[in-house]
């Protein structure tokens, strides 16, 4: 049966999930042999400067999802999004929220959540200076705010290809 313009992205997903390593199953543990006593698990290791915008914007919206777990879904994505906002966002050399605004939406309340879900990061995000020209004071950028019917939000940098 050929393959339909529409089925093309779900036939390359289905190639990839094939070629993903199966999980490593432990071997059963037997009565007689000893216990191992676990290693203490160490701190996370803060994350290391972006580099790139692309890898900047990665981390602040891990950050947003973080600081608002009960206001995100995970999976993908409906097949119509109730609603869609796109928020410009200014961030200090220090990672100091400056200023976040409406770029686009037509759904005010999602609007306000969406603007809520930013100002709910309570540390500041990571600096920025590494990715600015010396006589900038801010680094602004874009984030797309894509709502479920329930006005639970995925943020498009984390959503990945749908």
């Amino acid at each position: 049966m050929p393959i339909t313009r529409a089925a093309i992205p779900f036939a390359i997903v289905l190639a990839l999930a094939a070629c993903q390593k199966a999980p490593e199953t432990a071997a059963p543990a037997t009565a007689s042999a000893p216990a191992t006593p676990t290693p203490p698990v160490a701190a996370p290791e803060p994350a290391p400067p972006a580099d790139t915008i692309t890898a900047y914007k990665l981390l602040v919206a891990q950050q947003i999802v973080a600081a608002n777990p009960d206001n995100t879904f995970d999976g993908p994505l409906p097949a119509m999004l109730p609603a869609i906002v796109v928020l410009d966002i200014s961030i200090d050399r220090d990672g100091k929220l400056k200023k976040v605004r409406v770029h686009r939406s037509r759904d005010s309340e999602a609007s306000a959540a969406a603007l809520a879900a930013v100002r709910r990061v309570e540390e500041p995000f990571p600096p920025t200076a590494q990715l600015m020209r010396k006589r900038d004071k801010t680094l602004d950028f874009s984030e797309t705010f894509l709502f479920n019917e329930r006005y639970q939000f995925q943020l498009r940098t984390l959503s990945g290809p749908q």
